[in-house]
């Protein structure tokens, strides 16, 4: 310790004087120093405490400070003056510990060794920011990669977070707005975690942090690169599919941390297909992020492809998501426009139009012939085939008219009918034939056995035939103009599409009752799926209709089937019932039922109410779609 001897002759008044006069940056009054100048600049290791004497002769003073005793002496941490400039001193006390209590005083020491002290004053120093320490970065691939840390102290002061904070330049931190930030909680202790959604081939930065209320904390920086990865690529949409054409389009979203040298489109009639298939590579211009497309030419008519978009890079070929598609098959539709259309009552139909008329078509088996049934009611019907929607090219039969097709020729004319209309396109030139058709049910689940046809009538409204009668459980089949020239039967009677075929199978009638039957015919191909056009679209119905519903007897379980009343054209029962609801249903499944307004009765409509008990007598119309309820 330094001892020099003090002597202090000045008074009070002239220790205020200096100071106002001579000290520009301490202008108050000695008091006012000592009121709030006792200890400042109080950080986490270091304060400054301050003394004042006024007068005196002492060899040594100072300021002595302890966090545990209250009443410190010079045996405690002390500093003192060596050369003393004023009345106030201000001593630094330093390597204090973070968040602690201290105790301070002044002391003065006269040349006998007495001590005398000042007040005793306390205050508390400031929490630290905590230590972090790093994990060494490892398992390193093209999007990710391991690393951690760890919080052995805290700083006094509780951590609130704590994790990895990475970027792509050095000295990357937790309020970067590009900072991936990685939060492994609070409080002290060890970490490890993995860092992911990293790009590949890219330098990164990567710091272990902790924040308590001081601030946060980093642990030393640490730089790796990632390996170079696969591209992204994705397979966006499939459009624009003709017979033999299609345009694919595609994105490079990632280029893997390196160069995408070729990308674009593979596809084949296999599922994933590779560079051995097929391959349509995007221009060079195109090389590297961003949309691609590509139009696939030389395809084959109704056939199912494969596609998928690819990027490659160094690391190898990346593929986007599988489309699969199927070409238009080789399907020829010719409309039958002419001034019978708006007459005969077809659905949105305009005379003349191509595209509102009905058509004849061909099918994926039988190539090279088209067919199809047209119903005209105009009186005299003219007509002509459209190849187009724009009559570009169009199709007539010169006068006299003999069954030979002509481009631009002469129109068709017709009686009124339901025609069944065949075109041989293998012949030059092309022909045609025009069949008026009327239709009925024949067979031995028949009143008249196989001898000859029950009568189907024409239904303009739905395009069908329709008739109801009595079928015993045996067989039937469908025929025209009471001969076997041209009739239907099933093949395929469990498939579920009950599609009829020229001279098909007889069709079982499993249960005897009253039937409604239906015979569509108009639509030759469902021209939404014609994909699946392997034969003609000609559908039919044997429909038993009956009740069912808690009002019934039979319950919701078992349907009450009801009977044909030809007098007045309706399905009818008389039944007891109570108080309930009921639908109409078609041959004890949901697949045909009617429910909803009695007026206007739809498919799936609304279970119909019953209001009390009682006998009723119910109807339903299936040409019009009206039911009755009549209590009796």
């Amino acid at each position: 310790m330094k001892i020099k001897t003090i002597n202090i002759l000045v008074s009070l008044f002239a220790v205020l004087f200096f100071f106002t006069a001579c000290q520009e940056d301490e202008k108050r009054t000695i008091a006012d120093q000592k009121d709030t100048w006792e200890v400042r600049n109080i950080t986490s290791t270091s304060a400054e405490i301050s003394g004042i004497v006024v007068a005196g002769t002492f060899v040594q003073y100072g300021v002595c400070w302890s966090s545990e005793n209250t009443e410190p002496t010079v045996n405690d941490s002390l500093g003192y003056i060596a050369e003393p400039e004023g009345a106030v001193f201000w001593i630094p006390a330093e390597n204090l510990e973070h968040k602690t209590k201290y105790y301070a005083r002044a002391y003065f020491m006269a040349s006998s060794g007495a001590v005398t002290y000042g007040k005793t004053m306390n205050f508390t120093t400031l929490a630290n920011l905590a230590t972090v320490n790093g994990v060494a970065v490892s398992d390193i691939t093209a999007t990710s990669a391991w690393s951690g840390g760890d919080v052995p102290y805290d700083g006094r002061a509780d951590v609130t977070a704590k994790g990895l904070v990475v970027g792509t330049s050095s000295g990357t931190t937790i309020a970067d707005e590009d900072a991936m930030i990685i939060d492994e909680g609070e409080g002290t202790g060890d970490f490890t975690t993995q860092i992911t959604g990293l790009v590949g081939g890219t330098d990164y930065y990567v710091r272990a942090f902790a924040t308590n209320s001081i601030g946060t904390a980093y642990s030393d920086e640490q730089v790796f690169t990632t390996e170079v990865g696969y591209a992204v690529a994705t397979t966006d949409s499939v459009v624009d599919v003709t017979k033999t054409t299609a345009t694919l389009h595609g994105n490079v979203l990632y280029t893997g941390g390196a160069q995408v040298f070729k990308k674009g489109f593979h596809y084949g009639t296999a599922p994933n297909p590779t560079a051995a298939d097929n391959e349509v590579e995007y221009p060079t211009l195109g090389l590297g992020l961003g949309k691609m497309y590509a139009t696939l030419t030389g395809l084959d008519a109704g056939v199912t492809y494969y596609a998928r978009a690819f990027a490659e890079n160094a690391t190898g070929v990346a593929y986007g998501d599988e489309f699969q598609f199927t070409t238009t098959p080789d399907i020829i539709v010719w409309y039958v426009p002419g001034g019978y259309v708006e007459a005969s009552n077809y659905p949105g139909g305009a005379n003349w139009t191509p595209e509102s008329s009905p058509f004849v078509s061909n099918t994926l088996d039988v190539g090279d012939q088209m067919e199809g049934y047209v119903w005209m009611n105009a009186g005299t019907n003219e007509w002509k085939f459209a190849a187009n929607n724009d009559w570009s090219p169009n199709y007539g039969d010169n006068a006299p008219a003999d069954g030979t097709l002509e481009m631009d020729g002469d129109n068709i004319v017709s009686p009124n009918g339901y025609y069944k209309i065949n075109v041989d396109m293998s012949t030059d030139p092309m022909t045609y034939t025009a069949v008026a058709t009327t239709w009925g049910v024949i067979g031995s689940a028949t009143a008249d056995g196989w001898d000859s046809d029950q009568d189907l009538t024409f239904q303009e409204s739905t395009q069908t035939w329709r008739g109801q009668m009595h079928l015993t459980a045996a067989e039937a089949k469908f025929r025209a103009n009471d001969d076997w020239t041209i009739n239907y039967g099933d093949n395929d009677p469990d498939g579920g599409l009950r599609l009829l075929s020229q001279d098909g199978a007889n069709i079982a009638i499993a249960v005897e009752g009253d039937y409604d039957i239906t015979l569509d015919l108009s639509t030759p191909v469902n021209l939404d799926d014609l994909a699946n056009a392997n034969q003609y679209n000609y559908t039919y119905m044997f429909n038993q209709w009956g009740i069912i519903g808690d009002a019934t007897p039979g319950g919701w379980g078992d349907p009450t089937f009801m009977t044909w009343d030809a007098v007045n054209s309706v399905f009818t029962i008389t039944a007891d019932l109570t108080a309930g609801e009921f639908k109409f249903r078609a041959n004890d499944n949901w697949t045909v039922n009617l429910g909803g307004d009695l007026n206007a009765l739809t498919q799936d409509g609304a279970n119909i109410p019953i209001g009390s008990d009682g006998n009723y007598t119910i109807t339903l119309n299936t040409m019009t779609m009206v039911g009755t309820v009549t209590q009796n």
